[in-house]
């Protein structure tokens, strides 16, 4: 298998959905870099499945809008997203890759198909009309995380070849073994082997750093997330009522205080409650936030380690052994399962980002890498089936509260490898991902990430009844 990089487990990007959001913008933004621009005299955007089902409540329709427009999903000023898409609907008329106004209007130019195309789930159509009569069209698939390719042709993928292959848990003892060093160390080295030292670093701190942020800004904004269902903020009332403090002026202050307070084990995990609820309101508010193996599952990495971080250590080196770890774990879920729920339902997500933070705490406490590994089965195997049934298909309900379990469970699961004997463990983690992706391949479709079942069926039903 291709080699895939811990940076591209996790990214640096804008809510609410990786696969929803990010994965169509940055296939829209690819699309455009193709086009003859001279020629274009409009552009017609066609979704299917899934980005057709929840688009709207994804802002599919948005992302694309900007992917077009070429703003970069890593640098755009998410405060002004709202100016952007009001300028484009008033005018309208798209700046094609920020060059040439092509008529564009929303209701005419994309179109939502409940059909989906046959490789996934996630599919969009591009097509580009000439002034010849002519068209360029291309087929993109957004495949979970992010992740983007072409009619089966890898485009964020490229064929990394890393010094020590891993694609299974087997790979990573065998490399651990045969180079006498720890699994965080294995995958630092296949790092090393793409960017310097140096780069590395300043990469891993930003993404760390951008967490931080997210957990800071949801924990200091009140008021009620967009899309209609008027779901309240909740992590800035908790933040307030553990902090004994209204305001902080910035995250450097605010960490100190948490850090120099003394909480008791309740208000420990409300803590880790109150972070991974800040992470996920900004995701759904089309904040920026780190996929961390996705948007939809963004606050529990984050979370857990800010957990380890206020209360444990905060030593620069553990938070790249955790993400070290941490993204590696994530590598193997997409190798061998998927982090798409639209193919795996929220097993793919959250279970995954818990499987990732479990393994990422274990080993900042002390745990070698069969306990690492263990820790990440054990998160795992207790999200195994969970589908994903997303309110009006928005990134809120349940999927926010869903970021506080998958980070409890990490804690506990890490906890519990820490406490036991991993050679008399029965399942492996290898063993955990083939059975994820068997169930994956078993559940039925209205539960992955359609809002054809489940909490979104019943609620809408009541919210129609009432």
């Amino acid at each position: 298998m291709a080699g895939i990089s811990i940076f591209d487990i996790f990214k640096i990007g804008v809510g609410p959905s990786s696969s929803h959001t990010m994965g169509p913008w940055k296939a829209a933004q690819a699309f455009a870099k193709k086009v003859e621009i001279s020629k274009v005299n409009s552009i017609v955007v066609d979704l299917y499945g899934s980005l057709s089902k929840t688009g709207v409540g994804h802002g599919t329709d948005i992302a694309v809008m900007l992917g077009l427009s070429d703003f970069n999903v890593k640098t755009i000023d998410t405060n002004k997203i709202d100016k952007y898409i009001t300028n484009i609907k008033s005018g309208g008329a798209i700046k094609l890759r920020n060059e040439k106004l092509v008529p564009f209007k929303p209701e005419d130019h994309i179109i939502f198909h409940s059909e989906m195309l046959p490789f996934h789930p996630n599919g969009v159509r591009f097509t580009a009309h000439y002034d010849d009569q002519s068209i360029f069209q291309e087929t993109y698939y957004s495949i979970g995380g992010g992740f983007i390719c072409k009619e089966n042709e890898p485009l964020d993928e490229e064929e990394l070849v890393l010094p020590y292959p891993i694609d299974n848990s087997e790979d990573l003892k065998k490399w651990t073994l045969k180079l006498k060093t720890s699994f965080s160390k294995v995958v630092l080295k296949n790092e090393l082997s793409l960017r310097t030292k140096e780069q590395f670093a300043h990469d891993l701190n930003e993404i760390w750093n951008c967490m931080q942020d997210s957990i800071y800004r949801g924990c200091h904004r009140f008021g009620i997330l967009p899309g209609g269902l008027k779901v309240d903020r909740r992590a800035a009332k908790i933040n307030r009522k553990l902090i004994k403090r209204e305001n902080y002026t910035n995250l450097q202050e605010w960490k100190s205080a948490i850090m120099n307070e003394k909480y008791s084990f309740s208000d420990t995990l409300k803590w880790v409650s109150c972070f991974a609820l800040a992470v996920n309101e900004e995701n759904a508010s089309f904040g920026r936030v780190v996929t961390a193996p996705t948007n939809g599952a963004a606050g529990v990495i984050p979370s857990v380690l800010m957990f380890h971080h206020s209360f444990n250590s905060n030593s620069e080196e553990d938070i790249h052994k955790f993400l070290l770890v941490a993204g590696e774990i994530g590598s193997l879920f997409k190798k061998g399962a998927t982090i798409s729920a639209a193919m795996g339902g929220c097993q793919a997500e959250i279970g995954v980002s818990s499987s990732m933070a479990a393994g990422g705490l274990t080993a900042v406490n002390g745990g070698n890498i069969n306990q690492i590994l263990q820790a990440a089965e054990i998160a795992m195997e207790h999200h195994l089936g969970m589908t994903c049934d997303p309110v009006n298909g928005l990134v809120q309900i349940p999927c926010i509260e869903r970021n506080t379990m998958g980070a409890i469970k990490a804690i506990t699961a890490s906890q519990i490898a820490l406490s036991s004997d991993p050679k008399k463990a029965k399942v492996s983690l290898d063993e955990v991902i083939k059975t994820m992706w068997e169930t994956s391949l078993d559940m039925n479709t209205k539960y992955k990430e359609t809002s054809d079942g489940g909490l979104a069926k019943v609620v809408n039903e009541m919210m129609v009844e009432c």
